[in-house]
């Protein structure tokens, strides 16, 4: 039996976390709207409460293992990219680089496979805008205009754009998601792409055959002219040929901005303080998200240094029996995390310091450990009725987010393609290149799973 075994830790320990879920969910449930209790004022009070417990040591040393915490190399840097991606982004909608991406897709939508059309679009757009939430705003709209037009059921078209949209979440390299899994797992964007791909792509497949087949017939055409204009696409492009051949992501994020910037003033969208000012919103747009991160680290050092941690790996440790068990405990906890705050990069966050120590106590590959984090967090975002996604989509369609479940077939297969790629096994990895540190165009080296 290993020490993290050995040492049963302490129940009492995970409190604040109780409580930052606690004060989500029960404000969500009272107000009956789960966007009324801000992520950032949650983990500030639950923050506060863990400076609070353990009294046999000073708030000068608790104080200073929450900074400890919040300041980790990993916490730091997952920051850092998650500003450069708020700048990319705010600068490529800026240039209208969404609106091209959104028009292309629909200029090539057919008439007669209008659903199938829609998700392939929103797995296009997500994957190339690392959202799923502006997926959703933008292409909702059209399926409403769709649903309208035709004699297909509003909730079956909300929920074809919410699974286009959770595909890209999945795989984008600019995802807050994909950044948050690879950051705690100590590996890189290209690695975990690779290590996904081939296990969300069956159920993309599948659910464009459903979605032929339970819509044949149907025909309809979406109103209007898209014009749309392809070197404005470009920036999307090179950022993601860029990820996957590995260049360090902050170079990939801080080029992308830049070369989003010149196609911008050079097509006269932007001045040069109107592309400095388009940056500026973009980071702002991604403060939230950082400071929440922040706070999280803080919460989770002090959590490990009381012995929440411990008792959490004793927990699953003693209940698991082999490398599988010990993968669907990783499913399984992101999961947990994600069904109690709605949000599947603050479960990432959560989840993905425990995640990052089982793996390294049953030796699953980091590759595999990020992929999992990102594939069950995804799966079950796209399914909870109270998730920004099905809200904004539910809302627009004014039709409740509950009607939408029956149909998020994206999502459930994505669930199911997680689960059987844990029983049957991962693609083989390659060993890792060691030139580098983690995180920095290479993995960790670990024995292949």
């Amino acid at each position: 039996m290993s020490k993290k075994q050995a040492n049963k830790g302490s129940l009492l320990a995970l409190f604040p976390l109780l409580i930052f879920v606690l004060l989500f969910i029960g404000t969500g449930v009272i107000a009956k709207d789960f966007s009324k209790m801000p992520l950032s004022v949650a983990i500030i009070i639950a923050g506060a409460i863990a400076l609070m417990m353990n009294r046999k040591e000073s708030l000068t040393k608790k104080i200073d293992i929450f900074c400890k915490g919040a300041g980790h190399p990993n916490i730091i840097l997952m920051c850092i990219v998650f500003i450069l991606a708020g700048a990319f982004a705010g600068v490529a909608k800026g240039m209208g680089a969404v609106e091209s991406t959104v028009n292309l897709g629909l200029s090539l939508l057919p008439e007669n496979l209008l659903m199938v059309g829609l998700f392939i679009i929103g797995c296009f757009i997500s994957t190339s805008m690392g959202t799923s939430m502006g997926t959703v705003v933008a292409l909702a709209p059209i399926g409403i205009g769709i649903a309208e037009q035709t004699g297909i059921p509003m909730a079956l078209a909300m929920a074809t754009v919410i699974g286009g949209a959770m595909f890209g979440d999945n795989l984008s390299m600019i995802s807050d998601t994909t950044i948050a899994a690879v950051r705690t797992q100590n590996t890189n964007m290209k690695d975990k792409f690779k290590a996904n791909f081939f296990i969300v792509l069956p159920g993309a497949i599948l659910t464009a055959i459903i979605l032929g087949v339970i819509t044949l017939g149907e025909q309809g055409s979406v109103a209007g002219d898209h014009p749309y204009e392809i070197i404005k696409v470009l920036p999307y492009v090179a950022v993601l040929v860029a990820a996957l051949l590995g260049v360090n992501v902050l170079i990939v994020l801080l080029g992308g901005t830049i070369f989003a910037g010149i196609i911008g003033m050079a097509y006269g969208s932007y001045t040069f303080t109107k592309f400095l000012q388009a940056v500026a919103q973009g980071v702002v747009s991604m403060e939230d998200l950082a400071i929440v991160a922040l706070m999280i680290g803080g919460v989770v050092e002090i959590i490990k240094h009381n012995g929440g941690i411990d008792y959490l790996l004793h927990f699953i440790s003693s209940r698991i029996k082999s490398k599988k068990g010990a993968e669907f405990g990783i499913a399984s906890l992101v999961s947990a995390a994600d069904i109690a705050t709605a949000n599947n990069t603050i479960s990432i966050v959560m989840a993905g310091p425990l995640a990052k120590e089982i793996a390294d106590e049953y030796d699953i590959d980091p590759r595999k450990s990020a992929s999992l984090l990102d594939i069950f967090s995804s799966c079950w975002q796209g399914i909870v009725p109270y998730g920004g996604q099905l809200l904004v989509a539910s809302g627009l369609a004014a039709i409740s987010p509950v009607s939408i479940i029956p149909y998020s077939f994206y999502p459930i297969l994505l669930g199911v393609c997680g689960v059987v790629a844990i029983l049957i096994g991962y693609p083989k990895f390659q060993k890792a290149d060691t030139g580098t540190k983690p995180g920095e165009g290479s993995s960790l080296e670990k024995k292949s799973s």
